[in-house]
């Protein structure tokens, strides 16, 4: 067995034991005096009563609203990370030249502090005292302070994009940086405006690169619940499907509900994964032919 086959054996060993850990708990009952969860490891003895009931909530109960907001949130942060991330990818791809080893640092350098440290930050950002009302109001883009922090979507759309942008822009300046030089010259002499060029030459071939760094960053959104938290104070008007897996798992004693949220969400996450998948396979075999 070679080490990419041992590799992917490791991969799917801890996937499928993890996995397997959350249906145990999700189909199982819970302590009646200690009121924690107790696995069912035993698929013959699994009670889906409260999966059932979790996906019709899901489907068209209170939990349904959650999972749109939260979808919603994850598009409108990952367009941000598109907005922001894509220039910066090119800039240090095709244009940073010596200077790429420093920004790349510079890029890598927000993970050495923790999420949580960065998100506290931002608190201090956006008060009404803070650092973004007094620029605006000195910009007179406003008159009075906004509190961005009593549970408004774009507060929590804003900490999304900072938080994962730098994981959107490091796999795209890869797949950027491998593109070669003479087709973008060969689209240049074939009379194509500098313009054309990025829209016929360059964005095609860093679609794998794209795909692969929206997957990457959509993957966590979907399970955030920090900068809800963090930088709203938990609001419900801006609940994200993360912030219910938590209460379920660690403020209630239904465990078995907030596993199988997190079923559900992993279902639906790994639809994405597949159509991914199918999407680079196809390019492949296009790029084969």
């Amino acid at each position: 067995m070679c080490s990419s086959d041992l590799g992917v054996v490791w991969l799917l060993a801890f996937f499928v034991v993890a996995f397997y850990a959350v249906m145990a708990v999700a189909f199982g009952s819970v302590d009646p005096i200690l009121r924690t969860a107790r696995p069912s490891w035993n698929p013959l003895q699994w009670d889906t009563h409260t999966f059932r009931d979790v996906v019709q909530r899901v489907a068209t109960g209170d939990l349904r609203t959650v999972f749109v907001r939260t979808f919603l949130f994850v598009v409108a942060a990952l367009a941000g990370c598109i907005a922001i991330g894509y220039p910066i990818a090119y800039f240090v791809a095709r244009r940073a030249g010596k200077r790429r080893g420093l920004v790349l640092g510079l890029l890598v350098l927000p993970f050495w502090i923790s999420y949580l440290m960065r998100m506290l930050a931002w608190t201090n950002l956006l008060e009404p005292d803070g650092l973004v009302n007094r620029v605006l109001h000195t910009l007179h883009l406003q008159q009075q302070p906004r509190n961005w922090l009593d549970g408004s979507w774009p507060t929590v759309v804003i900490g999304l994009v900072y938080g994962y942008v730098p994981f959107f822009i490091l796999p795209l300046y890869s797949s950027l940086e491998r593109i070669d030089n003479r087709l973008i010259e060969a689209g240049r002499d074939l009379g194509a405006s500098g313009r054309r060029t990025f829209l016929s030459v360059t964005l095609p071939l860093s679609m794998p690169g794209l795909l692969a760094a929206s997957v990457i960053t959509v993957l966590p959104m979907f399970g955030d619940y920090f900068t809800n938290t963090y930088l709203t104070g938990g609001s419900t008007r801006t609940e994200m499907i993360g912030n219910q897996i938590e209460h379920y798992l660690m403020g209630t004693t239904q465990p078995q509900t907030g596993a199988s949220l997190v079923l559900v969400l992993m279902v639906f996450l790994l639809v994405l994964m597949a159509y991914y998948l199918f999407t680079i396979v196809r390019q492949q075999r296009l790029a084969d032919r």
